[in-house]
């Protein structure tokens, strides 16, 4: 039975026709010299192997491997019909006494290994047919006793035929066990495969450490953390080498040394600049034989992230009870700003009014805390995003912040810069004014006073990517920021100060997540009265189309 692979069928056929090309090279040598050293030798059997080795360099050099079918065909006419009638016409004219029946095994090998167990029993049959032709013509031409010669010939078939069954066995069984070998092979390819997808996948930090300290292996959250980018800079990092890594190497060695798993909450310096706080366990693999060495898988999960998912699970749970609370505060609410205007309306003492407009003034705050706590639950992605408007950024900028200015009765100059230039963005125009107003007020809740303290600018610019990209910037020359303050700007209900309902910024990071934009915050320095300035400036990158119609930028004062 042919093996399943065709690499190995090509194989063992190259083999069987080199061997052949061989067998043909070392009969034409000994016949040369038989020739040669014997003067009543005939050149026949000389011919013969001269002929066989032509035929097999022809079939070893030309044909392709194929397989044998189940019939005398073609494919083994050229290959074990040669040899067969080759072997018989040596045996047939040999003058030198050389016994060539034993030749016979190498085609009734070929016909059993590279086709079926038909074929092969077919093999074997011919073989013994011409054995037994063979030997009825010796015993017409030769005195002797003609049962040796049918003896001979008998015992050679029953040989012929056996080494065909077993040689027809073997290979159905090897071929049996490689198609399981292969199988199984395809097995642990595809869960290799899946396990290091799912490891590479993984936000934690994966490591794999030998006894010495080594790093055998990392996914791409613990190349992060170890401050690598390549597989290969990770294999070279030894934790006896680390200053920074001896409070995980005491983890590592307790699980080694104990022979079971650890846990621990760490702090580790893996750039000796920045300390991380981790929490880590150890799972020592299995030893699956004497020889196996064992390896400690290293999990580690940044605190940070720990206390950032508690946090917003904390958040969310917190933003939904008080949309609850807002909807059951809304109605009073109004009932309250209502009854006061009625009041206010018919006051005539000065400490009557003062109360009353005390009233007014923190119903007015109420009701914007509502208003931000409601918004909340609208700052989500549109419901079709190829309904959503495109409008132009730079008419939007200039209108919102001139009715802005008048409907909150600022004084402070504002200086707007945008360019002539049509700056297309995809935005739903009621939340681009919601997420402007917001960086106003808080820009004015902070800023100076003085003029230009305020600075609202439009750029659009070139991306690395050769991209265009259109960037909405709002400066304010407040004091910047401290730095433990800024990585929870944009959490929902943080605030530094305690009138404000820490709203404003989450609702615009929301707002522009839905639409496809960021926004950021840094420290920039800006001129004001040609002084330059550290401020606060927060930017809004959008995800644009974009149509220049001038290069030319305009300056507006409002």
């Amino acid at each position: 039975m042919p093996p399943s692979s065709p690499h190995e069928f090509e194989r063992l056929w190259l083999g069987f026709m080199t061997a052949r090309v061989t067998l043909g090279i070392v009969y034409v040598v000994l016949q040369a010299g038989i020739f040669v050293l014997s003067s009543t030798q005939s050149s026949t059997p000389l011919l013969i192997c001269l002929a066989y080795l032509a035929a097999a360099l022809a079939v070893r050099l030309m044909a392709r491997p194929q397989k044998l079918g189940d019939r005398f065909d073609g494919q083994w006419v050229r290959t074990v019909g040669i040899d067969v009638i080759t072997f018989t016409a040596l045996q047939i004219f040999q003058s030198s006494g050389i016994n060539y029946t034993p030749l016979f095994a190498l085609p009734v090998l070929m016909a059993s290994i590279l086709g079926s167990l038909l074929l092969a029993m077919g093999a074997a049959a011919g073989v013994t047919l011409l054995l037994f032709a063979h030997a009825a013509w010796l015993s017409f031409h030769s005195p002797a006793d003609a049962s040796t010669f049918f003896l001979q010939a008998a015992l050679t078939g029953a040989a012929c035929f056996a080494i065909s069954f077993i040689a027809s066995q073997l290979a159905m069984r090897l071929a049996s066990v490689e198609l399981r070998a292969q199988h199984s092979q395809l097995a642990a390819t595809v869960q290799r495969q899946v396990n290091e997808l799912v490891i590479e996948s993984l936000t934690d930090a994966i490591l794999v450490v030998d006894v010495r300290g080594q790093l055998r292996s990392a996914n791409p959250a613990a190349r992060q953390v170890l401050g690598t980018h390549r597989q290969s800079q990770t294999m070279e990092l030894n934790l006896h080498e680390r200053p920074g890594w001896q409070e995980l190497l005491k983890v590592v060695t307790e699980s080694f040394s104990r022979r079971q798993a650890q846990q621990s909450d760490i702090t580790i310096d893996p750039t000796e600049q920045v300390q991380r706080n981790l929490w880590v366990r150890t799972q020592l693999t299995a030893m699956l034989d004497t020889e196996a060495q064992v390896l400690c898988v290293v999990f580690m999960q940044d605190q940070r992230e720990i206390q950032a998912r508690i946090r917003t699970e904390k958040l969310a749970s917190m933003g939904r009870m008080s949309a609850a609370v807002a909807h059951e505060i809304r109605n009073p609410l109004a009932a309250i700003t209502q009854a006061n205007a009625l009041l206010a309306e018919d006051l005539t003492d000065p400490v009557q009014i003062r109360l009353a407009n005390m009233v007014q003034q923190n119903a007015l705050r109420l009701e914007k805390i509502v208003h931000d706590v409601l918004h909340l639950a609208r700052a989500s992605a549109p419901e079709n995003a190829l309904t959503t408007p495109t409008l132009d950024l730079t008419e939007t900028t200039q209108r919102v912040c001139r009715d802005w200015k008048t409907q909150s009765k600022v004084d402070t100059e504002l200086l707007v810069n945008c360019p002539t230039e049509t700056a297309l963005v995809t935005f739903d125009p009621e939340h681009l004014r919601r997420i402007l107003i917001n960086l106003l007020d808080n820009a004015l809740r902070y800023a100076s006073g003085q003029g230009a303290c305020i600075q609202i600018s439009v750029d659009v610019g070139q991306t690395p990517a050769q991209q265009t990209q259109v960037c909405l910037s709002v400066w304010s020359d407040g004091a910047p920021l401290e730095p433990s303050m800024e990585q929870h700007l944009f959490e929902p209900f943080f605030s530094s100060e305690s009138r404000s309902s820490g709203l404003g910024l989450y609702i615009c990071r929301e707002l522009c997540a839905s639409h496809g934009a960021s926004i950021t915050y840094n420290r920039r320095i800006r001129p004001i009265l040609n002084q330059p300035i550290l401020g606060n400036e927060f930017n809004v990158v959008f995800r644009t189309h974009v149509w220049p119609l001038a290069t030319q930028t305009g300056k507006e004062s409002t």
